[in-house]
């Protein structure tokens, strides 16, 4: 379990669209598809990273809680399932029905919205102001497998509370820490 951290694009950057499939409704989905929110949090995800299953409840907890304050959630797998079935589309479905995923679970299964995003690992978090310009993009909390640390999503609530109170991002954003994704060989 090789700790990545994430790359952090510069604030301001203008969401890359997408057309991917979602994995829970069988349609495709873009980010153009989204109604217009206060933000929109795009998330980088997959079914086996320890990281993100020791976040996955809280992740849920957080999106309930922020779509009612008119925020929208994505999440994204970006990962080789060749190599990673558990993180193909059927499990993808499989484990968003199971844990009740208020937000769309899409597959991206040529790996191009991973690289516009310039993703790099699972979870990594971006959220888009309401212009869908990049106000943060970071941590969701500082728990890690093996630290102790509880699951909060302190730092995903502390940016959207100030989003949405019309504020810039006004603390240290520091990089999510997760897998690498699993790029196909010759993807990267």
């Amino acid at each position: 379990m090789a700790a990545t951290p994430s790359n952090m694009i510069p604030l301001g950057t203008l969401a890359p669209d997408f057309k991917l499939t979602d994995t829970l409704t069988d349609k495709t989905l873009g980010l153009s598809d989204l109604p217009e929110k206060k933000a929109t949090v795009v998330m980088f995800i997959c079914n086996h990273c320890p990281y993100v299953k020791m976040l996955l409840d809280e992740i849920v907890s957080v999106a309930n809680e922020y779509i009612a304050k008119e925020v929208n959630f994505v999440a994204i797998s970006s990962n080789d399932i060749e190599n990673y079935p558990d993180d193909a589309p059927d499990k993808m479905k499989e484990l968003g029905e199971s844990i009740k995923m208020p937000f769309p679970y899409l597959f991206d299964e040529t790996q191009e919205v991973a690289k516009a995003y310039q993703a790099a690992c699972t979870p990594d978090f971006y959220i888009f102001d309401r212009d869908l310009k990049c106000a943060y993009r970071g941590q969701f909390d500082d728990a890690r497998p093996g630290n102790d640390k509880a699951v909060t999503g302190r730092d995903l609530r502390k940016a959207l509370n100030e989003i949405i109170e019309g504020k810039a991002v006004s603390f240290e954003q520091i990089p999510s820490i997760g897998c690498n994704i699993k790029w196909k060989k010759n993807s990267q």
